[in-house]
Formats: structure tokens, C-alpha cells, sequence
């Protein structure tokens, strides 16, 4: 089974390939260039270095949101390209699942937070739990709270409120910081700069698990996970609800 993993759900840009169990390639940039400078360029230059034939592709994973509103159509586009001209499905890891899956096998609670700007986060809570299956090794990602867009303070109250320590990646961390040191009541500590944004490594390990289980779709029928309406959608829908309420 080989999978092919984008992400550019936030700034990183990331390209990776995993065959079964083995990571063949992974590019990562985290710089402000736009993801359609970034991401085929990335993809092709891993083609040319590990000889890639494309049709031996199985499935592209990818981190389908919450995130970049840009950054995300800029994936899907690209994912549903690819699945579409080789004949094969998208594997949607959620952004925030990808995220924490760079911990794997941590023992306290995993919250990713991506500023979500407008003073909110998109976040959500995981754990690792031992996997009881004999015919299975390792860990399992379990959801405790799913992905939402919130205020710091809504997340670091819940997060309190589990009494467990918690670690805390991505990248709101630099935002949000001196604010969580104000709310948590709990233990924390924030991941290491090599695990604690965007891999598109992580999504295709998660992808693999995916895969296995069936859950895949159709690229003609992915579209991206957003959470909450874009700027531009929420300018005009307030337009057009101060244009109804002036007919009142």
C-alpha cells in the first residue's frame, strides 16, 4: 500500500510518501510562500528523487481542514487533480487528528490549537490508548472533545476541567501562549519545534489506518472541512441580513 500525503491545511507546506510501514520521502517547508507556489513543485521534486511512478499509488491522503481557508482549497484542489487523473480515492484525515498523531504514544491529553484568528482556535482534544487487540501493536488516537473553532480561554477551561496534563502544539502555541499560562489550572507543556506543526508524514501514517479501514471517498466527492464561514461569506451574509432587516 502506498500513500500519498499533502498538507496545507496552515503555513507549512508538506508532501510525504509512505509505503506500508516506511516513510520513502517527506518535504517540508514553513515559510510565507503561497501553497500553489509550494506544494507541486514539492511533489514533483520528491517524484524526480525517489523515481516515483504515480500509477503505483494506492490513495491521496490529505489534511482536509480545519485550517487556511486558501491553504485548504489549494489541497483539495490539488487531491482531488490527482485522485481523479490516477483513478484513485482521498484518504480525509481531519487537520487537527494529523496534528496530534505526531505524538504518538504520549501519555498525557494532546490539544493542537491553530489560531483561527478573530480571537478564536481551532482545537480539539486526543489521547493515545493501548490497544487491547492482541493482533494489533501500539496505540490507537481516540477523540476526546472533536474539532471546533473556540475562544482560548473556552478551550483552557474545559482542558481544566479533565484534570489531566495536557500538551499543547501548533501553531497558535506562539499566540496563544502568555494567555494559556493565565488559564490552565492543569499541567502542560507545549511539543518540541521538530513535532509541533503540519506533517504531511503524520497524515499519511493516519491514512494508511484509514485505508485499512475503509474509509476513503470518491475524489469527485471530497470537499474540505472549514468549521466556520470564511471572511467573505460572513461579510455577506451580514450584508444581506442589514439589507432584509431595512425592508422591516
Amino acid at each position: 500500500m502506498k500513500i500519498l500525503a499533502l498538507d496545507s491545511s496552515g503555513l507549512v507546506a508538506s508532501v510525504a510518501i509512505v509505503e506500508d510501514d516506511d516513510l520513502i520521502a517527506e518535504y517540508d517547508i514553513q515559510y510565507k510562500k503561497t501553497h500553489s507556489q509550494t506544494l507541486l513543485p514539492m511533489l514533483d521534486e520528491i517524484k524526480k528523487m525517489i523515481d516515483l511512478d504515480m500509477s503505483s499509488l494506492d490513495a491521496v491522503a490529505l489534511a482536509a481542514g480545519p485550517g487556511s481557508f486558501t491553504g485548504l482549497r489549494i489541497g483539495s484542489a490539488t487531491a482531488k487533480g490527482l485522485g481523479l487523473a490516477l483513478g484513485i480515492p482521498i484518504i480525509e484525515i481531519p487537520t487537527l487528528e494529523g496534528l496530534a498523531y505526531n505524538l504518538y504514544g504520549t501519555r498525557e491529553y494532546i490539544c493542537p490549537i491553530m489560531d483561527a484568528r478573530r480571537g478564536q482556535v481551532y482545537t480539539g482534544v486526543y489521547e493515545f490508548v493501548k490497544n487491547e487487540d492482541l493482533d494489533k501493536d501500539g496505540y490507537r488516537l481516540e477523540e476526546v472533545e472533536p474539532q471546533c473553532a473556540v475562544g482560548i480561554e473556552e478551550i483552557a477551561e474545559r482542558l481544566n476541567h479533565f484534570g489531566r496534563e495536557i500538551i499543547f502544539l501548533g501553531d497558535g502555541v506562539p499566540v496563544f501562549r502568555e494567555r494559556l499560562k493565565l488559564h490552565m489550572k492543569v499541567p502542560y507543556h507545549f511539543a518540541p519545534a521538530h513535532l509541533n506543526r503540519q506533517r504531511a508524514a503524520s497524515v499519511a501514517a493516519l491514512g494508511g489506518i484509514y485505508y485499512k479501514a475503509g474509509k476513503s471517498v470518491d475524489p469527485k466527492d471530497h470537499a474540505p472541512i472549514y468549521l466556520r464561514l470564511s471572511q467573505a461569506e460572513r461579510e455577506r451574509s451580514e450584508k444581506a441580513n442589514k439589507n432584509e432587516n431595512c425592508k422591516l
